[in-house]
């Protein structure tokens, strides 16, 4: 059991050292979502193209702030206020929302399976320090935004500035942005290409939110 443990240990800080410089080129979902068309009988579509932070959008890591942790550069991975209104929601009977912050989506994304239970809450919580002692903001959004499933079959800033928009990610337009933002909940049921007047509604919220959170800092590359 020891030794299991030290296994465990050492390869996931192992893993956090080597992803904090290296791409993420697949993660569990993209396997789970390949396998799931397997077994139906479809096509497999898996697209993913890595790009560094510099080649985005500087409005993308501002509008996937406003709509899922505005308070993403200066919380320590867990935002204590939305838990706690979750929590409270919760109790009083109300539809349930997460609270999770950009960085625990990162570490479910990457390392970790998508169906909830205790036990991949411990081990979310678990990375999510990691990768927050280890990695740092800039590194976590850059991950964030190469391996978050952006469509059906789709991850990733280029991926889906590609296939939905029809120029690479450097190029999305801030209302382009706000709209890719506004699928994220549950990108295969919302389409950033086709958007319904629930997503563009959303959309308009987020932009105004935009407005209230600085452009995403960026280490000055030589």
């Amino acid at each position: 059991m020891r030794w299991i443990v030290l296994l465990f240990f050492g390869s996931s800080i192992l893993a956090v050292v080597i992803y904090k410089w290296c791409p993420v080129y697949i993660t569990p979902l993209m396997v789970i979502r390949c396998a799931q068309q397997v077994y139906h009988g479809d096509t497999l579509r898996l697209k993913h193209h890595w790009v560094p932070l510099d080649s985005m959008s500087i409005y993308l890591p501002v509008a996937v702030m406003a709509s899922e942790d505005q308070r993403f550069l200066t919380h320590n991975g867990f935002d204590l206020i939305e838990i706690d209104k979750a929590l409270q929601e919760r109790r009083s009977g109300k539809r349930y929302r997460g609270g999770s912050t950009i960085s625990q989506q990162t570490a479910k994304n990457v390392f970790l399976w998508p169906k909830p239970s205790w036990v991949r809450k411990g081990l979310e919580a678990y990375f999510t320090v990691l990768i927050e002692l280890i990695w740092g903001k800039e590194r976590i959004m850059e991950v964030y935004l190469n391996s978050i499933e952006m469509g059906d079959g789709i991850y990733g800033a280029e991926a889906v500035a590609q296939q939905h928009f029809g120029y690479p990610a450097h190029a999305l337009t801030r209302p382009n942005c706000a709209l890719i933002a506004a699928t994220l909940p549950n990108p295969i049921r919302f389409s950033s290409r086709n958007p319904s007047s629930y997503m563009l509604k959303r959309q308009t919220v987020i932009m105004l939110q935009m407005r209230h959170i600085d452009v995403f800092p960026r280490k000055m590359h030589p």
